[in-house]
């Protein structure tokens, strides 16, 4: 038998369920990645960059942050953001993976219970795995089930922290958590409400700052705003208060012996927060193409929107779903399809983001193009 029989077999075993993974380039029109507001060709941000570049700020940072790698523009970026997330502080890592491994697998102790949303990240998923708390999931977005879980686990012999966990804005289904009534939950059991802001960071919530942005700077409330997405740079902000980030300072391996992210980075997010405070009318273009398209998406396909920049559009079949984006990319649309294990079996999906890259004239068209693809007639 080759050493790589069994590998080639598992390959092709999800292409035979229209499940195979292989990397694409972009084609088209933009309706696939989270550069929300368009700001990975923003000019300002080039200008941040050359700026930066010229004072001197370095491409690497030649180490781990408790070596030689802290910079200043890292410093500097983190007490910015700390000030404009309302926090205590704030820790700058290399990207949102990165980020929500070192946060559920370091803050959480033995003996502590994660109690999750049921479509949080995979990356969240990861760290409680390196971690040592116990682990559970509550129905997507059902508070009355968190509770209920809650009282299971102290009714078994639970006597440790509780860890609330969730998305604002989920990244498959384009839902909003129900973040008032989940910090309520916190509060009333004396436990902390972690918040991955990742889609929602830049784009909603005051000033963009995000949708939990009314509860930052509270004792049980720690934010994930990440950097790569509608703020068109890399990297991911941990904030909170300051005995946690020191915390993971001393405690987090995924910061500890992590390379520091790019100084030079570090100055392109600083300017690019400052870009988001400065162009709100970038968040109201967003907001009216949002509207557009989700009202064009329920006239001319059948299916109600999200009601937010991510809509998904449900086809079902693995391999259908990816016929279809396969002939929207051919007709000059850049959509994807995500399959199982990404979203749950029987709901593979278009997932359509929508950028200030795309026109509403652009929407209505590939709206047009999907009715057809999808055998609902013609316009």
């Amino acid at each position: 038998m080759s050493l790589l029989s069994k590998h080639h077999g598992a390959l092709e075993r999800l292409a035979e369920r229209g499940r195979a993974r292989s990397l694409l380039k972009a084609r088209g029109c933009d309706f696939s990645s989270n550069d929300y507001l368009a700001l990975t060709t923003a000019p300002e941000l080039r200008l941040a960059a050359e700026n930066a570049l010229a004072r001197g700020v370095g491409l690497g940072a030649g180490g781990s942050r408790l070596l030689r790698g802290n910079n200043p523009e890292h410093e500097a970026l983190e007490v910015e953001a700390a000030k404009l997330f309302n926090t205590e502080r704030s820790l700058f890592f290399g990207g949102g993976y990165n980020a929500n491994m070192a946060l559920f697998s370091t803050l959480p102790q033995q003996g502590d219970l994660v109690l999750h949303d049921a479509l949080i990240h995979a990356s969240a998923h990861d760290g409680m795995k390196l971690g040592a708390a116990q682990t559970m999931a509550f129905k997507h977005n059902q508070v009355q089930d968190a509770k209920d879980r809650i009282a299971q686990w102290r009714q078994t012999g639970g006597t440790g922290r509780i860890w609330l966990a969730c998305e604002s804005l989920y990244s498959m289904d384009g839902d909003l958590a129900p973040l008032k009534d989940l910090v309520e939950l916190a509060d009333q059991n004396d436990a902390f409400l972690l918040v991955d802001e990742a889609h929602a960071t830049g784009v909603l919530g005051k000033g963009g700052k995000g949708l939990a942005a009314e509860f930052e700077g509270r004792e049980n409330i720690i934010s994930l705003h990440t950097c790569g997405k509608a703020l068109g740079a890399s990297g991911a902000l941990v904030c909170g208060q300051a005995v946690l980030i020191d915390y993971l300072i001393n405690r987090a391996r995924g910061f500890i012996y992590a390379t520091a992210p790019s100084p030079l980075v570090a100055a392109i997010v600083r300017a690019s927060l400052k870009l988001v405070q400065d162009q709100p009318e970038r968040r109201k273009r967003l907001a009216d193409l949002v509207d557009h398209a989700n009202a064009e998406m329920e006239r001319l396909c059948g299916q109600k929107g999200s009601g937010t920049h991510i809509l998904p559009f449900l086809v079902g079949d693995d391999k259908k779903t990816m016929q279809i984006a396969s002939a929207l990319q051919d007709n000059g649309f850049d959509i994807r399809g995500i399959r199982p294990p990404t979203v749950p079996r029987g709901t593979s999906r278009l997932r359509i983001a929508l950028t200030l890259h795309a026109s509403k004239h652009d929407v209505s068209t590939m709206f047009k193009v999907l009715k057809e693809e999808m055998g609902l007639g013609r316009s």
